[in-house]
């Protein structure tokens, strides 16, 4: 009905617009009043079948971040296959412990202990562990953490640390590496009678007369 109504007015209005005569253009606006009217009361009754919202009068707040207290002191052993870390903590539920294990790191925190949250984490460790195999048990007074090893090895510490006598052995295995290096750059850079000294220097190292490529220098 709204629709026939819509275009009825359409019609009307575009006669309205061409007629000239006051009598026709007295009857057209008569029509045209009449049918907005109408048109508006059928808009109204549609609008009162549409259900209103339901308010329930409840504001849910966003809940805020958790806080937690780092447990940073804690003692740990080991075997071959894992390691065991061990945290002093009474009253732990359970039920309130999230954990978080990765190959090269571990997250787990301890809620709602006598209102307090606790929290013992290693962001990077020493070696991988396998992730699926790793748990937290729960004691009267402490809380272990097991961690497998993804390989046999002796930890030397929990924390990740640089190997910083891998730059040495890498030298050691080469030791003239450095050398004919510091060559090449000269012969590139150099001139003629530099670069003839050292192609004379790099022939009779290859030939065996010398086995010193720096001796011609000396």
């Amino acid at each position: 009905m709204a629709e026939d109504l819509a275009l009825d007015l359409e019609e009307l209005r575009h006669l309205q617009s061409i007629a000239k005569r006051p009598r026709t253009l007295s009857i057209l606006s008569s029509e045209i009043c009449n049918l907005e009217k109408l048109s508006s009361e059928t808009s109204s009754a549609r609008a009162s079948q549409i259900p209103a919202p339901i308010s329930t009068g409840t504001r849910v707040s966003p809940s805020p971040a958790l806080k937690y207290a780092s447990l940073a002191s804690f003692s740990w052993d080991q075997d071959n296959d894992k390691v065991k870390i061990y945290v002093s903590l009474e009253g732990v539920d359970e039920s309130k412990i999230e954990s978080e294990f990765k190959p090269m790191s571990f997250d787990v925190k301890f809620h709602d202990i006598q209102g307090k949250n606790y929290r013992c984490a290693i962001s990077k460790l020493h070696k991988e562990i396998v992730p699926e195999k790793c748990k937290v048990v729960v004691k009267p007074t402490r809380v272990i953490i097991t961690l497998v090893k993804a390989s046999k090895a002796n930890w030397l510490d929990l924390h990740f640390k640089e190997d910083k006598l891998k730059p040495g052995l890498d030298k050691e295995k080469d030791p003239m590496a450095g050398i004919m290096d510091l060559m090449k750059n000269m012969y590139e850079d150099g001139d003629d009678e530099m670069k003839k000294t050292i192609a004379k220097a790099w022939t009779d190292a290859r030939s065996g007369k010398t086995a010193d490529p720096l001796s011609s220098y000396r």
